[in-house]
Formats: C-alpha cells, structure tokens, sequence
C-alpha cells in the first residue's frame, strides 16, 4: 500500500512539475509575443506616418500649383481688363454719360 501511494505522489510531483514547466514555459512565450507586438507596432507606425508625411506633401504640392496656376489666370484677367480699359476707357466714359444724360 506504501508502495501505491508513494507512486502516487511521485506521479504528482511529475505531473506538478509539467504543469509549473508549461508555466514558465507560457509565461516566456507570452514575453516574447509581446516583444514582437511592440516591435510591429512601432514599424507599422512608423510606416503609417510616412506613408501620411508622403500624402500629406504631396496635397501640398498639388495645392500649392493649383493655387499658383488660379493666381497666374487671376493675373491674367486683371491683366486683359486693364488693358481692355486703357483701350476704351474714353468710350466707356462717354457711354455712361450718355445714360445719365438720357433719363
């Protein structure tokens, strides 16, 4: 009977002794794991705000020859009507006062 319940406790023990294995063993895997989370975290943010730094220039870009090319036709505009008024300026002038003299 002594002999039973000695290999019982042995059994026990062996069986405690995996189960605190696995344990460890666990807890290491679970260290490890979260190294390599931190890790992929890191670069794929680090990718993400890149990847956003490159659109973002790039909308800036885009913008600002928008805004140059609307600046260049505004330029342009202004430019014809100047030159339109310098043309026909005594005209217009002698138009207008025909409207004011007529009513």
């Amino acid at each position: 009977m002594d002999s039973i319940v000695n290999r019982l406790t042995e059994i026990e023990d062996a069986a405690s002794a995996i189960v605190q294995h696995a344990d460890e063993q666990k807890e290491a895997l679970d260290k490890e794991f979260d190294e390599k989370k931190k890790i992929f975290d890191a670069e794929l943010e680090k990718k993400t705000q890149s990847r956003i730094d490159a659109i973002r220039n790039d909308l800036e870009k885009d913008t600002s020859r928008l805004l140059d090319s609307q600046n260049g036709f505004s330029d342009a505009a202004i430019d014809a009507l100047q030159r339109e008024y310098d043309e026909r300026h005594t005209e217009y002038a002698r138009e207008i006062l025909k409207h004011i003299t007529e009513v």
